[in-house]
């Protein structure tokens, strides 16, 4: 009988060889997450700092519609106590069915109800007599690139991407973070690192510090 083979403790290049496969998988996983996110914020990075010369003329359209009777009626019924409040949920259906906004908050007075409608790129405005229920609405579209560099703020853009942001947050943060303790792991055969990563630091702090008052 052969006597049991006993267990060894892993060595330091074992438990190297573990951690550094971990940081890859992690690192790349963090990079496919945020790959598209990165080249978006990057893009519109260069938009932003140059919408003056970049953003054209916004284009204006005015719509109208007659608000049927019996929605009409729906409206009159409701009035919201502090001046604010959503509007009647088939009033909503009928706004959004016939204008390009999302029926959000509105504010009421005794002649009319009046809706901001706000999103990416664009503004937009509805507007209900309460009495004819002759409803006008103005759409602005301030072009794509407009619509991008909203996104890039997270104006106007709900919370479904306001979610997305901070996933792609967190992404980006687990994505330099492992970069930098790969650089670490690395730095030993490639000299260059930590100047490269110095400069990266000192070069933004030396232009806020002296351009920036």
């Amino acid at each position: 009988m052969h006597a049991p083979t006993p267990t060894r403790t892993p060595t330091k290049k074992s438990r190297r060889a573990f951690w550094l496969k971990q940081l890859h998988m992690w690192h790349w996983m963090s990079s496919a997450i945020s790959l598209i996110g990165l080249l978006l914020f990057a893009i519109t990075g260069f938009t932003l700092n140059h919408a003056a010369d970049i953003e054209g003329a916004p284009r204006v359209a005015e719509r109208s519609a007659q608000l049927p009777a019996p929605l009409l009626e729906a409206l009159a019924a409701a009035d919201p106590a502090d001046g604010k409040g959503a509007l009647p949920a088939p009033v909503a259906a009928w706004v959004e069915a016939n204008f390009p906004v999302r029926a959000g908050e509105a504010e009421w007075t005794a002649d009319e109800v009046y809706m901001a409608a706000p999103r990416p790129g664009g503004d937009a405005w509805v507007a209900i007599d309460r009495a004819t229920g002759a409803t006008t609405a103005e759409i602005t579209d301030r072009g794509w690139i407009s619509y991008l560099n909203d996104l890039h703020k997270g104006r106007n853009s709900g919370g479904a991407w306001s979610l997305f942001i901070d996933i792609f947050a967190f992404a980006c943060l687990v994505f330099a973070l492992t970069g930098l303790v790969l650089l670490q792991l690395h730095s030993a055969k490639r000299k260059s690192t930590w100047p490269l990563v110095g400069a990266g630091v000192a070069i933004p702090a030396a232009i806020a510090i002296l351009f920036i008052h």
